[in-house]
């Protein structure tokens, strides 16, 4: 395990912070899900949290083989990761509904898994159903077929209700103490998040009951659909008109090939890579150098790091980084410009002394 004071880790709670500042906004919002201020700021602390991930996973902060007391009291609060990035999941509003609900389906169950395996909660986890594709229907019946389970089922939810609203509770007192002392003790910050991570495992065992009964109904509107625009929507896409979007693809980074096979279990066709996988996909890709190809500077190459071309380049790249993260100085330049070319066309300079 990585401690907390190892290269890295401030670097590791920065982003994380920045992503739970994000999220709390989204959750205690009142505008509507769909809207464009609060897709931004979903998509925004999901990559937050999507690095944060990838950070904490090549620092090896956690192990296979640890128990809960083992860890650091710094890095406790890295377990809420996967479930932060399933709630944040739900919230994207985009067309292929099912991919969403798959992939925060996938942030759920590693989650809980983890979290048993940590042995910091002890709840079931919801099996997924063999057959998805099932009609709504046959879902329908199958369930008023079983009513001693439908019965179980409301008593496990009525159950679950209570505690989470138990633990809600001790999250708000447990919040006034902190807010009151001048120096944290660890014991009590330890107690926040150990209370946060057992509020959200029984958050996350509702929405795998809500995944899996959405699920069927997203499967039968979209045979729906595609019966009844099959002609018009295949020749749009024939055409080029309406690309397929890229559809959200999770993965999870481990340490090593042992967390490899613990962690990817369960998840065929979930992308699993260890941190040197992940390593050499890059270098394959030409997002980082390959140091097998790459040779020692000479004195002229040296110099010629100065050349305006190569800054250029370096600032393109900047640039585009800022933009994605929406950088507040880059968007008033930009508005700034756009206002100055609306006062000043183009022509309307010198016209050497004519009318």
């Amino acid at each position: 395990m990585a401690s907390s004071e190892e290269p890295g880790e401030k670097k590791i709670s920065q982003i994380f912070d920045e992503g739970m500042k994000i999220f709390e906004d989204v959750s205690k919002t009142s505008e509507a899900t769909n809207s464009s201020t609060v897709q931004v700021k979903v998509k925004k602390a999901m990559r937050l949290f999507e690095e944060a991930t990838e950070l904490v996973s090549m620092a090896g902060i956690f192990s296979s083989n640890e128990s809960i007391e083992e860890v650091a009291t710094n890095n406790i609060r890295y377990f809420l990761l996967p479930a932060l990035l399933g709630t944040l999941s739900l919230k994207l509003c985009v067309e292929d509904r099912f991919n969403v609900v798959e992939t925060a389906e996938i942030y759920f169950r590693d989650f809980l898994r983890r979290c048993k395996s940590y042995a910091i909660v002890d709840v079931g986890i919801p099996e997924p159903k063999e057959n998805s594709s099932e009609s709504t229907e046959s879902v329908q019946q199958s369930h008023a077929a079983d009513l001693a389970a439908m019965s179980r089922q409301r008593n496990s939810k009525l159950q679950r209700y209570r505690e989470q609203k138990q633990l809600e509770s001790e999250l708000e007192d447990i919040k006034r103490s902190l807010s009151s002392m001048s120096i944290v003790d660890e014991e009590v910050e330890r107690k926040y998040y150990l209370t946060l991570i057992k509020n959200f495992a029984i958050q996350a065992v509702d929405e795998l009951h809500s995944i899996e009964m959405e699920k069927p109904l997203l499967e039968y509107m979209a045979k729906v659909r595609k019966d009844e625009h099959f002609t018009s929507a295949g020749d749009k896409v024939k055409k080029g008109k309406f690309p397929p979007p890229k559809p959200l693809q999770p993965f999870i980074i481990t340490k090593n090939e042992v967390q490899k096979k613990v962690f990817g279990a369960g998840y065929p066709s979930l992308p699993v890579m260890t941190v040197q996988e992940f390593y050499e996909k890059r270098v394959k890709d030409g997002d980082w150098p390959d140091p097998s190809k790459q040779k020692p500077a000479s004195l002229l190459e040296m110099a010629a790091m100065g050349d305006p071309n190569r800054v250029s380049e370096e600032e393109d790249a900047e640039k585009e980084m800022r933009m994605e993260r929406d950088d507040p100085k880059l968007l008033k330049d930009a508005r700034d410009w756009d206002e100055y070319k609306d006062d000043h066309r183009k022509g309307w300079g010198n016209r050497m002394n004519r009318s």
